[in-house]
Formats: C-alpha cells, sequence, structure tokens
C-alpha cells in the first residue's frame, strides 16, 4: 500500500483535501511531500480511523510514540507537529492544538 492510500481508506478524498490546502497555501513541493507522509504516518499509526474522529490526546500519542519509541531527531519530530497542526487547522477546520508538545 502506498503511504497516502491510507488517507483515502480512513476518508475518500482526503489526499485531494490536504493537497489543495497546501496549493492554496503556496507551500512547495517538498513540503507537500513531507506533509502527506506525516500525515499519512499519523493515520497508519491510528489504524485508518477516521482522523476527524481522533482527539488532540491521540496527536499527541503519535508524537510521543514518535519521540520515545522511534526516536526521531527533533527537528522530524517538529515537522510531524507542523504536519499534523497543518492538517488539523487548515484541512479539518479544528484548531485545538493548544496542549500538544513536539519535543
Amino acid at each position: 500500500m502506498d503511504i497516502t492510500e491510507a488517507l483515502e481508506q480512513s476518508q475518500p478524498g482526503l489526499v485531494s483535501r490536504v493537497t489543495g490546502a497546501i496549493r492554496k497555501h503556496q507551500l512547495n513541493h517538498r513540503a507537500e511531500q513531507t506533509y502527506l507522509h506525516w500525515i499519512s504516518r499519523f493515520v497508519l499509526f491510528h489504524n485508518l480511523k477516521n482522523p476527524e474522529a481522533l482527539q488532540p490526546g491521540d496527536r499527541q500519542l503519535f508524537l510521543t510514540y514518535l519521540s520515545e519509541r522511534m526516536e526521531v531527531s527533533r527537528a522530524r519530530l517538529n515537522q510531524a507537529k507542523q504536519a499534523l497542526t497543518f492538517f488539523y487547522e487548515d484541512v479539518l477546520g479544528r484548531t485545538e492544538s493548544e496542549g500538544i508538545v513536539a519535543a
């Protein structure tokens, strides 16, 4: 399975919504790839559950997993946090990212 297929399985049309929001903000191609990567990994981490059904604590759980279990660098952890913040605020229209710690 291609990593972005997870987004489509969790919610049809989600990849086009994400790419549309990225292009609206005029982010470069590399940023698009990075955001899609982290958002897809987040959805896969939560077993393809619809991201709109997940809570801020679920985002923190993913970031904690990346930090403690996967031991990603601080830079990668911050990339993941930025991608999830963008996803929830700019794609899904939710702004409850307060209290989520990246590193």
